[in-house]
């Protein structure tokens, strides 16, 4: 994160003496990124944060991912996919797409997150309907309707729904981040960044569990490259008493994305939000388009060589897909190796539109996406043949 927080108690100096009114010394854990050589966070615990008592391997029981065979455009509903009563924000993802670099899920939760970390890499959460409190090691974030979730990894967290939540789910193998042309040498955001400090939210509060659940043996479910394993605790990990550095999980609401517009179609990276390893994530906001009196609005037919591109369409109406069978909730792939645009008609339809009232998430992969189960469970057929009006193949 590019700038420093202070929250609950600290000590004026690191790593000295810290002792609660009891006079017992708190436990210093530092979160670090990059081998000492990045951001970090110092947290003071008042147990030892290295006390289990059993690590126990877990079945990850995602399924398999198979590649985008024969090679086409693909879309999906999301809405289509079941989810049992029960189901929580963690072990109840569905796989979507992933390769090396990035898994991307998909979640309906209407029940409390066993306590989870991964260890693999950051993970970004985007909060498609519903509302709930995400639950860290840090603090807690109340979250809704349009919010972006970023956890860095080994953040220790759970979600708990206040209503069915629903939620697009993205792990990286690496770091998550606002990206590098937004940002100052020093990590401050620069004036034609889209978002700045003002507009993100984190902990403000340290979350204490007391009492008998506080001291009881207490179970994290943790994600790593070779699995899962369950982890017991001698103490509930919410334990921290204050913390302070420039390392912690924060909220940014898509609706204070601040849209770059301009005379003629401008392209996905005016809408980058967040850039991950080998992959970028874009917000696609309600704006004014194109100014110059020959413009034409929606986006001319484009083939990104380098890259898959997933579209999810979150809210409004998204003009350059009218009439593909594209609603609230569903997704596009449109891969390296096929050329992709607007809808026959869309071109000409567009001219002299003046705003568009569309909300859509985009993440761009510079490997291609595998297709998951949840994939195979939601999928439009007739989606890549829309382009020819029709709904089979020839």
């Amino acid at each position: 994160m590019p700038y420093y927080r202070q929250v609950g108690q600290v000590p004026p100096k690191r790593h000295t003496q810290f002792r609660s009114s009891r006079g017992s010394l708190y436990a210093e854990e530092l979160m670090g990124v990059e081998g000492f050589s990045s951001d970090s966070a110092l947290l003071y615990h008042r147990n030892l944060p290295t006390a289990i008592t059993n690590a126990v391997a877990v079945t990850d029981d995602r399924g398999p991912i198979a590649p985008n065979h024969p090679l086409k455009p693909r879309s999906y509903r999301t809405p289509e996919l079941k989810y049992p009563d029960g189901t929580d924000a963690v072990t109840g993802r569905r796989r979507l797409f992933g390769n090396n670099d990035v898994t991307i899920g998909f979640t309906v939760a209407d029940a409390p997150s066993p306590l989870y970390r991964n260890a693999t890499g950051d993970e970004l959460l985007y909060i498609h309907g519903g509302t709930g409190t995400v639950e860290t090691v840090y603090g807690a974030l109340e979250v809704g309707d349009g919010d972006y979730v970023v956890l860095p990894t080994s953040t220790t967290y759970r979600v708990v729904p206040h209503e069915p939540l629903t939620a697009l789910c993205v792990e990286a193998r690496g770091h998550v981040a606002p990206p590098k042309r937004y940002l100052s040498a020093k990590g401050q955001f620069l004036e034609h960044a889209p978002y700045c400090e003002r507009d993100i939210r984190g902990p403000v509060e340290p979350l204490v569990v007391d009492g008998a659940e506080g001291e009881a043996p207490t179970d994290v479910l943790v994600r790593h490259r070779a699995g899962l394993t369950r982890y017991t605790y001698t103490h509930h990990p919410f334990d921290v008493v204050g913390w302070d550095g420039c390392l912690y999980p924060w909220v940014f609401d898509i609706d204070d994305f601040e849209p770059v517009t301009g005379r003629v179609h401008q392209p996905p990276p005016v809408h980058q939000t967040f850039e991950g390893p080998n992959f970028v994530v874009c917000s696609f906001c309600p704006r004014k388009v194109d100014y110059h009196p020959d413009a034409i609005p929606v986006p001319y037919n484009h083939a990104n060589v380098d890259s898959d591109e997933l579209m999810f369409y979150v809210r409004g109406n998204y003009e350059a897909r009218a009439g593909s069978g594209i609603g609230i909730g569903s997704m596009s792939l449109h891969p390296s190796g096929f050329t992709h645009g607007p809808q026959p008609g869309a071109a000409e339809a567009s001219i002299g539109t003046e705003y568009f009232d569309e909300t859509a998430v985009m993440i761009d992969t510079f490997a291609p996406l595998d297709l998951g189960e949840a994939a195979d469970a939601c999928e439009d057929p007739g989606y890549a043949w829309t382009w020819s009006g029709r709904s089979t193949p020839l």
